[in-house]
């Protein structure tokens, strides 16, 4: 385990769709630093809506997903929104890797890749599936505070 570092001014959370793990990223986060980071989440492609197992594992640790709203590069880009501007992009996904190492090339963007496991598809049951995501959960979970540190006062 590496020592906590001090938490950067913005983080871009990126992943396949912004359906799953990088929406899960996002609140998680913000659950546990509040406003003391401006926090974001986006996808490669926005093919998919919020999926409702990220939704339910997150509401068992009091983080709200259900008004997340799937959102790729591009339309961020399209909406006005800086990339450049983003201290930390965290990649969830090899995809997303790809994509924010492209950005690069044209911004200065201090880019890590975090491989989180995709639960999409895993188990038969539905029990089994939520087993499959709250694992993810918890592993985002402390890949965040591994990161930065306990939560702050303010959250």
């Amino acid at each position: 385990m590496t020592e906590a570092s001090a938490l950067p001014g913005s983080v871009l959370f990126c992943c396949d769709h912004n359906a799953v793990r990088s929406p899960m990223a996002e609140g998680i986060m913000k659950q546990l630093y509040g406003t003391s980071c401006y926090i974001q989440s986006v996808g490669v492609k926005t093919d998919l809506e919020i999926d409702g197992f990220a939704i339910a594992v997150c509401h068992e640790i009091g983080v709200e997903l259900d008004r997340h709203r799937s959102r790729s590069f591009d339309e961020m880009e399209q909406w006005g929104d800086d990339l450049s501007s983003f201290d930390l992009v965290l990649a969830l996904s090899p995809a997303s890797q790809r994509r924010a190492l492209e950005l690069t090339r044209f911004y200065h963007l201090d880019v890590e890749y975090w491989p989180i496991l995709d639960p999409t598809g895993l188990g038969e049951s539905r029990e089994a599936r939520l087993a499959s995501y709250r694992q993810t959960r918890d592993q985002i979970r402390q890949r965040l505070l591994d990161r930065f540190g306990p939560p702050t006062e303010e959250s």
